[in-house]
């Protein structure tokens, strides 16, 4: 008598919980965010301010090489009537300044990379919480960015969400 109320109580409950998983619908979205940061106002102050940055880091580098310039010419120009000594030495020194506009340009690129990713994290986040919370208030059980191109395909069906993160996010 126990077996058979547990293997209906069993029955029961198999037959409810694929009920229920049967009940369950499954909505889809996607949207492009590539699209969606190209439109939001913080980017294009972010591209400014980074844009305003490369340009010091430029101006400093050009210095740089103006002057190796100006010495390797002064260099070249008086080569001949300088003593080993002294020709050793310049070279040296001109030696040493092309070593440091090369550290330069290297620290300068890791640099601007850094300050790209410093402007652009809270625009990114600040995109990601949006479409987060459109996607909670309509009940999306899958969103997908096709923007990254990583979406092989995607029906009718699915909801371009575009659109409600922009009004979210209170862009036109």
């Amino acid at each position: 008598m126990k077996k058979i109320v547990i293997l209906a109580a069993l029955i029961l409950t198999v037959a409810f919980t694929s009920d229920l998983a049967a009940q369950k619908q499954y909505k889809f979205g996607h949207i492009d965010s590539n699209q969606l940061l190209s439109q939001m106002p913080q980017r294009e102050k972010a591209k400014v301010e980074l844009e305003k940055y490369a340009k010091q880091l430029e101006s400093t580098l050009s210095g740089m090489q103006t002057e190796f310039e100006r010495k390797y010419q002064e260099y070249v120009s008086t080569a001949d009537s300088l003593s080993n000594l002294i020709r050793q030495t310049k070279e040296s020194e001109l030696g040493e300044m092309q070593q440091r506009i090369q550290t330069f340009q290297q620290t300068a690129q890791q640099d601007l990379a850094q300050k790209e990713n410093e402007l652009l994290q809270p625009i990114i986040q600040k995109a990601r919480t949006a479409i987060s919370e459109v996607a909670d208030e309509n009940n999306f059980t899958y969103v997908f960015d096709v923007g990254t191109g990583v979406i092989l395909h995607f029906s009718d069906d699915s909801i371009d969400i575009l659109p409600m993160v922009k009004a979210k996010l209170g862009i036109q």
